[in-house]
């Protein structure tokens, strides 16, 4: 009997994490997330599924970040009518974030065929709206953290809360191998936190297993060890550093757990005096509607932590709508601006990025992971320039990281997450990871934790055959939507992106209108060299 796995995003990259399982009584996916970063990989989102959504018996997701569950609404308007198991924290986020996925959508797309329409180019349709997204929540079904789940006949689930997010989860599934005495074993990490993270529980798992699907994301870094108060201490220093320069604090958070973490420390750091007191925007709809799912949810979180005194704080201002976002660009002094997207690629955050980033008072604080090929990335490696929305805006803003609030476990922590599931019969697939963060886990694993020859890096679309005494690639190029090196790559756009930045600063630099014009010369001859 043939059981494979299609793995259709988080392959040589962190977005877009989906796993196809195929087996005699039908198909299942674990997870079906939004790609991100560079256009690409994003215009896979508006592409055809590798699949046939009808055929998809259920789906299993691990948690509610939208590179995970993104593209659930979508999945659903395309005939998928199975049920969708998680836990009922993440059933909980996902009914307010899927419908501001769509929102933000329906918001982004509108004002790109705005810019369409005065360029002559054809409208494009969001890859789903609010309502779509409203509608997919009727599918999804709770489960309980260590109780199995029947899933679709020979096949059943237990979810294991990975510490990663409200609700997070890995999956371990037993699926029925024909003649064997036991079922096919696999583990799905989905994403794994950290220890001793702040609001969450260590994550947990079984042992035991023939396969280990793991995330690496940052499977090449090893942080410095931490605590809560030398987290506390490092934000308070970045604080008041801002604070010195006199200008904004901008803050791209993810705006479920990333952001309520900084609150609870901001207000702790400001109700102690170690940090000046100052007012704390929080600019998303979504992260004060997230707020409230963590009160109710408090049970699951960390008791020493009184998390709902410290988010109702006078020190917190709330900006719902347009016009009370729009008013914070009015303000000049030291005030902290909290707004998503963490990766700074779409969201409110770039419009406080447009306000401030030319302005050297300003700074901006990178909390979390920044994927390649987005905004955020481009900050974090030290742009000069970058283009938001069609404009050059120059970087005269001080760029920050604190990475002691990522919700993923470091190199070392996964491999002791790996090593404390074993033994690992089959085989060990390494996935939600850039190639070096994929490639620096693999050599950290291998060996030491599991035979460097059942270490398996899959590119995006690879298929395997797991009933087997080792896994089987199966026949995949005719398969591919992207070439390999088109997912590790940053893509044309980026470059053009790039270019277009480098002939400005050539041409500014110039030293009179005849250099200038000799520039451009150089530059259309080029151009028809090539046409």
């Amino acid at each position: 009997m043939s059981i494979t796995v299609r793995f259709c995003g988080a392959a040589r990259t962190v977005t877009g994490a989906s796993y196809l399982f195929q087996t005699a009584a039908g198909a299942f996916l674990v997870d079906c997330g939004l790609f991100q970063g560079p256009k690409t990989l994003k215009e896979l989102n508006y592409g055809a599924f590798p699949f046939h959504p009808a055929t998809v018996r259920a789906v299993l997701l691990t948690h509610a970040h939208i590179d995970h569950s993104g593209l659930l609404p979508k999945l659903a308007r395309e005939g998928f009518a199975g049920p969708i198991l998680a836990t009922r924290g993440t059933i909980d986020l996902c009914s307010y974030m899927l419908p501001d996925a769509g929102s933000i959508q329906e918001s982004e797309v509108a004002q790109l065929n705005r810019r369409n329409a005065s360029r002559g180019r054809k409208e494009v349709q969001p890859i789903y709206t609010q309502a779509d997204a409203v509608a997919s929540m009727q599918s999804f079904r709770a489960v309980d953290y260590e109780r199995w789940t029947d899933v679709i006949p020979g096949v059943r689930a237990r979810y294991w809360n990975a510490g990663h997010l409200l609700g997070s989860a890995s999956i371990q599934l037993e699926i029925a191998e024909q003649g064997s005495p036991r079922p096919l074993r696999v583990l799905l990490s989905g994403d794994v936190g950290p220890e001793a993270k702040l609001l969450q529980p260590d994550p947990e798992a079984p042992s035991d297993l023939d396969y280990v699907i793991s995330e690496s994301t940052y499977g090449d870094r090893v942080r410095a060890a931490t605590t809560p108060a030398l987290r506390r201490q490092h934000l308070a220093a970045e604080v008041r550093e801002a604070a010195a320069a006199g200008g904004a604090l901008l803050i791209p958070a993810f705006a479920v757990e990333r952001t309520q973490e900084l609150i609870v420390d901001l207000v702790d750091l400001m109700e102690h005096g170690e940090i000046p007191t100052a007012p704390i925007f929080l600019d998303s709809p979504l992260a004060i509607r997230a707020t409230e799912v963590f009160r109710r949810n408090a049970a699951s979180l960390d008791p020493a932590v009184d998390a709902e005194r410290l988010l109702n704080s006078p020190h917190l201002k709330f900006t719902e709508t347009a016009d009370e976002s729009k008013a914070i660009m009015r303000l000049s002094g030291f005030h902290i601006i909290i707004a998503a997207s963490g990766m700074c690629d779409a969201g409110r955050i770039r419009h406080h990025l447009k306000r401030w980033l030319w302005n050297e008072r300003a700074t901006v604080l990178l909390a979390g992971f920044q994927a390649n090929g987005t905004l955020g990335r481009f900050l974090q490696n030290g742009a000069k320039a970058v283009r938001i929305q069609g404009e050059e805006i120059r970087v005269a803003a001080r760029i920050r990281v604190i990475d002691e609030y990522s919700g993923h476990a470091d190199a070392a922590g996964m491999a002791g997450w790996i090593a404390a599931r074993r033994p690992i019969a089959r085989g060990l697939f390494l996935v939600h990871g850039e190639e070096g963060a994929i490639s620096g886990l693999a050599e950290r694993v291998a060996e030491r934790i599991i035979p460097a020859a059942k270490v398996y890096q899959p590119l995006l679309d690879d298929v395997y055959e797991l009933a087997a005494t080792e896994p089987r690639l199966i026949d995949a190029d005719h398969r591919r939507r992207l070439a390999p090196e088109a997912v590790t790559h940053l893509d044309w756009h980026n470059e053009m992106s790039e270019l277009m930045l480098d002939i400005n600063d050539r041409v500014g630099a110039a030293a009179d209108d005849r250099a200038r014009g000799v520039i451009i010369r150089r530059l259309r001859r080029a151009l028809q060299e090539n046409g």
